[in-house]
């Protein structure tokens, strides 16, 4: 599922218009049936479809009409009059005057009152007012009757973005539809990644109205919806001959008096991911706790910086911050890793938060490294506030990833994994995931997969995903979920995805 701008659909529309000779209106009518094809006939049988005058309002008019063919109770209201409509808007404004389907007008407080009495009366409102090209804020007579539709409307869909949400930065011009669902096409809107927007456009579909793949590709980024079909193509099947040797060496650097649990549930995960062979290194005082703890990984002193060095130079993949705390020694150990390793590293927890005067060692490595950060801690990375970090998620991770020839992924609520030019958005997890240790976990399986041989990114990413997944499907039955719940569940959850 593609991410996509105003921009790039206005490019993706001329091309099949006019390089590929598709009709407009044969993309308008294959929208329409999209939103129809989206809709519960067993629960909706009466629809009030609400019209502007471009050519989301010329969608909402074919769809109106397909609900009149299915003998649907259906009524039209388009706002302010049809003077003004855009081509294919006129098309379907005059097949539904032929017809014989009423059109109701929305031009003055009388008409309001009317259409107030109609939403009353439905079950759906179908919002067609506004399209992804809204820049403006909202005013006059459209003010009032989206104010009208979220007042009185019991279920709303909005087709293609809730009208007045701006598709790429996710506000709200003035005011905007509340809708239940929306039923978009093509591109997953960049404007949907914003933190309030999924208050405003409920569940989003996307659905592919007739345009082909190579055009799509031409006009995008590579930037991703991460869907489950993507993650099962993506695990590996074990063979039957492999040995612990073939699943990889994992060295996992953590923990710290009194943060024993990082150490544990980083480590423990990157058992239950399927490595074959996982090292702690851990401060002397707390390692024979995490011994008896971690029945299958083994554990060494961090003070014995021979072995230590050893294991740095013999392992396939690196993974150190979870309850280190932040200080001298943290960055001390980091920058040895950095300058030693030959294997990819990824960098969590307080060995990011040491790198905020230090982020020069990470364009200085030689491997490729993956940087975790919460918001907080991406805030101290840039120099950026939390508030614009939240409001432009998508644009800082890329940018910070391409500066600084890392992988970031950015956690949070529609996580984000980038290395600057492809960008994949988790599209799973739950607010009952939100405790302690959820990072950690989330680090040890990434050190698990990037050491049982998949690509850094891909492993980023389905760990993302896998984490996300075990915490939707275990809040079903639990008001929260932790750490120790999730990383129980990652082989369970591994082998139903690979065999779905």
């Amino acid at each position: 599922m593609r991410i996509g701008t105003a921009q790039m659909s206005r490019r993706i529309d001329k091309i099949c218009i006019e390089t590929l000779k598709i009709p407009s209106l044969v993309l308008m009518e294959n929208a329409a049936l999209r939103v129809v094809n989206n809709i519960d006939f067993e629960k909706f049988n009466s629809f009030v479809v609400v019209c502007g005058k471009g050519n989301n309002g010329g969608d909402g008019l074919a769809i109106a009409r397909h609900l009149f063919i299915l003998q649907k109770n259906v009524e039209i209201f388009l706002i302010g009059s049809e003077k003004g409509l855009s081509t294919d808007s006129k098309v379907n404004y005059d097949i539904l005057v032929e017809m014989g389907v009423k059109i109701n007008i929305v031009s003055n407080m009388n008409d309001l009152y009317k259409f107030r009495n109609y939403i009353n009366a439905s079950d759906v409102v179908i919002d067609c007012i506004f399209g992804t090209g809204l820049t403006r804020k909202v005013e006059g007579i459209y003010e009032h009757v989206i104010s009208i539709i979220n007042e009185n409307s019991t279920y709303t869909i909005s087709v293609d973005i809730p009208s007045g949400l701006n598709s790429d930065s996710g506000n709200v011009q003035g005011i905007s539809v509340i809708a239940q669902k929306t039923v978009s096409f093509q591109l997953y809107k960049k404007g949907f990644l914003h933190y309030s927007s999924n208050k405003i456009a409920g569940k989003i579909i996307v659905e592919n109205i007739g345009v082909p793949k190579k055009v799509i590709e031409e006009v995008c980024d590579r930037d991703f919806v991460i869907e489950k079909g993507m993650i099962k193509k993506s695990i590996k099947s074990r063979q039957k001959y492999s040995h612990k040797g073939n699943f990889g060496r994992v060295l996992i650097i953590a923990g710290s008096t009194g943060f024993s649990g990082a150490a544990y549930i980083s480590t423990q995960t990157a058992v239950r991911s399927g490595a074959g062979l996982i090292t702690l290194a851990c401060p002397k005082e707390i390692q024979n706790i995490l011994s008896c703890k971690l029945t299958e990984a083994m554990t060494i002193n961090l003070e014995d910086e021979e072995k230590l060095n050893e294991m740095i130079q013999n392992s396939n993949v690196i993974a150190l911050g979870p309850g280190m705390g932040n200080n001298n020694k943290t960055y001390d150990i980091l920058n040895n890793v950095i300058e030693k390793a030959e294997c990819p590293i990824v960098i969590d927890a307080d060995a990011i938060n040491v790198l905020q005067q230090n982020i020069h060692i990470l364009k200085e490595s030689k491997n490729k490294i993956i940087v975790t950060p919460h918001p907080g801690e991406m805030s101290r990375l840039t120099g950026i506030s939390i508030k614009d970090i939240n409001k432009n998620r998508l644009d800082v991770a890329k940018n910070f990833a391409l500066e600084n020839n890392v992988i970031v992924l950015l956690k949070g609520y529609n996580t984000i994994i980038t290395d600057g030019k492809t960008t994949l958005i988790n599209s799973t997890g739950t607010s009952a995931m939100a405790n302690g240790g959820m990072g950690d976990c989330l680090t040890g399986m990434i050190t698990a997969l990037i050491a049982q041989g998949y690509d850094s990114l891909e492993a980023a990413y389905i760990s993302a995903y896998v984490h996300g997944y075990c915490g939707d499907k275990l809040s079903t039955d639990m008001f929260c979920v932790n750490a120790s719940h999730i990383l129980e569940q990652i082989p369970f959850v591994l082998k139903e995805i690979k065999n779905s």
